[in-house]
């Protein structure tokens, strides 16, 4: 029997549309947007951002207020402006905030040589993790060298600088004619900062040039966020400290700290894919050299067995976190070599 006219314009109409959602789709992958999206969904992006944004609250936090404890007041003040500034506090939970770092003698007297050890432990927990989506961004092998701890002062001690310079440099341009050489010079820092960060975590494995679109992209990614902050945050305080009271002050926090993560996590997952690339951008980023690692670094790990799915986000699709490892003492396949590390001298 003969399909009535409407249903054959139908049927054609719907082949229609799903060759030009497939077409679409063909195109959408083989744009570097895709190919970050495709590196996001294998990292596991939403489930590794909220983890370290718990770390940041339960460890970061609490070594920055008991270190800034042993710091002249002057740089305690500027280590508590600019989280403030940068988180967007305001009215009761700035106060709140500012209590923690205003009670320095206490926290010095409570602390103790035991508890400087512990905050060491603690800021280890944030860096450890913070390496780890690194690590899994750039597909690189786990790392055997033991140096946690030292790595996790040493960034510690980075941050609170940074901190420490963004508030001086506030005092002095924040205002007036200067505000403007203020923004200058508080995104190079930021930037500079999360140049930096990678190129240590990753082991100093990845060669410095290619790890730029990382600073860039965390670093303006940050300064963006830490600006919009004073529009949405303000209220979101207020709202969650009228709910749960001061557990609303923990909530807000977790909720902005949530949002730096998943820009640190994004522009990790980002920068690799540029540095990959095959076309002007790849080179633009690579520079003259093709090597994306430092002479005589191990062979980064392949791609998934399987094609990340958007349930790999929250990390439980298939094949969620996994990469073949090449054999030992095989190098990358033939057509990765171009962009694995330089040979050794004289090899």
């Amino acid at each position: 029997m003969k399909s009535p006219r409407w249903v054959t314009g139908a049927r054609e109409r719907v082949g229609q549309v799903m060759r030009l959602v497939a077409g679409v789709r063909a195109w959408a992958e083989r744009t570097i947007f895709w190919r970050v999206w495709e590196r996001m969904l294998e990292n596991e992006f939403v489930d590794r951002g909220v983890a370290l944004a718990a770390k940041a609250f339960v460890s970061f936090f609490p070594a920055v207020i008991v270190v800034a404890a042993f710091a002249p007041p002057a740089v305690r003040a500027a280590i508590a402006g600019t989280l403030a500034h940068r988180s967007g506090l305001s009215g009761p939970g700035l106060e709140t905030f500012r209590a923690a770092f205003a009670t320095a003698s206490n926290i010095r007297r409570a602390t103790g040589v035991l508890g400087l050890v512990f905050t060491v432990y603690y800021i280890n927990s944030f860096t450890s993790a913070l390496q780890r989506a690194y690590i899994r961004a750039w597909r690189r092998p786990p790392s055997s060298l033991v140096y946690g701890y030292a790595l996790g002062a040493t960034w510690l001690v980075g941050i609170l600088a940074y901190f420490t310079l963004i508030g001086a440099m506030r005092a002095a341009f924040g205002r007036g004619p200067g505000l403007v050489l203020f923004a200058v010079l508080a995104l190079a820092a930021a930037i500079g900062l999360w140049w930096v960060t990678p190129w240590v975590m990753l082991g100093r494995q990845v060669r410095l040039r290619v790890l730029l679109p990382t600073g860039v992209l965390t670093g303006l990614g940050m300064t963006v966020y830490g600006v919009t902050s004073s529009l949405w945050m303000p209220t979101a305080l207020s709202q969650n400290q009228e709910q749960f009271g001061f557990f609303g002050v923990a909530l807000a926090m977790v909720t902005w700290l949530s949002g730096a993560a998943f820009i640190i996590v994004a522009s990790a997952c980002a920068a690799p894919v540029l540095a990959e690339d095959t076309g002007a951008l790849g080179r633009l980023v690579r520079g003259s050299s093709l090597a994306v690692l430092v002479p005589g670094a191990a062979p980064s790990l392949g791609a998934p067995l399987r094609a990340p799915t958007l349930s790999n986000a929250i990390g439980i699709g298939p094949e969620a976190g996994t990469e073949p490892t090449p054999a030992p003492g095989a190098g990358p396949p033939p057509e990765e070599a171009a962009l694995g590390a330089e040979p050794k001298p004289g090899a």
